[in-house]
């Protein structure tokens, strides 16, 4: 039977180890926290004890945890996964983290006879328990051919940009665009709030009009109405993403007025005020009174 170790468990990662059952693999689980595995556990999975023991004779490893600094822990850290991988199994990074860490690690992990691809993916919770995400691959050719049975579970769509890295790049990107339409959205509301408009008039145009993008049909109303039930991305995770994405837009484009920073200094006061909630709460900053 083929054997995937899955590392990460939270609401998107639950979802995807879950996936791995569903489609028949022998799958093993590492969590910070082992509570987040009980429902993979009762479903067949083998808890390990560390990232090591979960790698620990898998044809493919797969991540999705918070930033670089977890993830360079998981791989390469003491009982990391990398310890003990078969020489040409598969290291596939779906989390979001920074494009110099991509590099790193394909590097790292290159040298230890593994194959390394970076494989962010786009969705909500919801499509991650259905294998309906959108999977954002930098990868060479012929690894991401070898990767595609390990990720047809958990994903509908492959978006292939090119080598490794180039996955984390667009990734980056879009969530650097979602991180400014939120920012922007949460003030446009706060605006119309003020000067007295009809609120559910302005939800509606927001979400069918020009501007609408899937970010503001999914938090118009639910800035509108205040309702903030089934977060599903918090506003520290897109700080995180954000600051990894301006810092790349910076070497790249040095000379551009970059909107992204607005955008960080919104979610810096969002992370420190409500690290933890959800991020379509940046309309409770912004409307506060002077």
């Amino acid at each position: 039977m083929t054997k995937v170790a899955f590392i990460g468990l939270g609401r998107m990662g639950h979802g995807m180890a879950g996936r791995y059952l569903d489609a028949g693999f022998s799958v093993a689980v590492w969590n910070r926290s082992k509570a987040k595995a009980e429902g993979l556990i009762a479903r067949g999975a083998r808890w390990a004890s560390s990232p090591a023991d979960a790698a620990d004779g898998a044809d493919a490893v797969v991540t999705m945890v918070a930033d670089d600094v977890a993830a360079r822990v998981v791989w390469l850290g003491k009982d990391g996964a990398a310890a003990t991988m078969k020489a040409g199994s598969l290291a596939i990074e779906c989390s979001t983290v920074s494009h110099q860490h991509t590099l790193d690690m394909a590097r790292e992990l290159r040298g230890r006879g593994l194959i390394y691809i970076d494989c962010p993916v786009t969705g909500l919770p919801q499509a991650a328990a259905t294998g309906k995400l959108t999977l954002l691959v930098g990868a060479e050719a012929v690894d991401l051919d070898r990767a595609k049975p390990y990720l047809a579970p958990i994903g509908d769509v492959i978006r292939h940009f090119g080598a490794v890295g180039t996955g984390t790049v667009f990734k980056l990107i879009n969530n650097l665009m979602g991180a400014v339409q939120i920012a922007s959205l949460a003030e446009g509301v706060a605006m119309a709030e003020q000067a007295g408009l009809d609120m559910n008039l302005v939800a509606e145009a927001l979400a069918t009009g020009a501007v609408a993008s899937p970010q503001v049909i999914r938090h118009s109303k639910r800035m509108v109405a205040r309702d903030f039930s089934g977060a599903s991305f918090t506003a520290a995770l897109r700080h995180k993403d954000a600051a990894y994405a301006v810092k790349l837009a910076d070497s790249l484009l040095a000379n551009a007025p970059l909107l992204g920073h607005a955008a960080i200094e919104a979610y810096t006061r969002a992370k420190a005020e409500m690290p933890d909630d959800d991020e379509g709460r940046m309309i409770e900053i912004v409307s506060r009174p002077k």
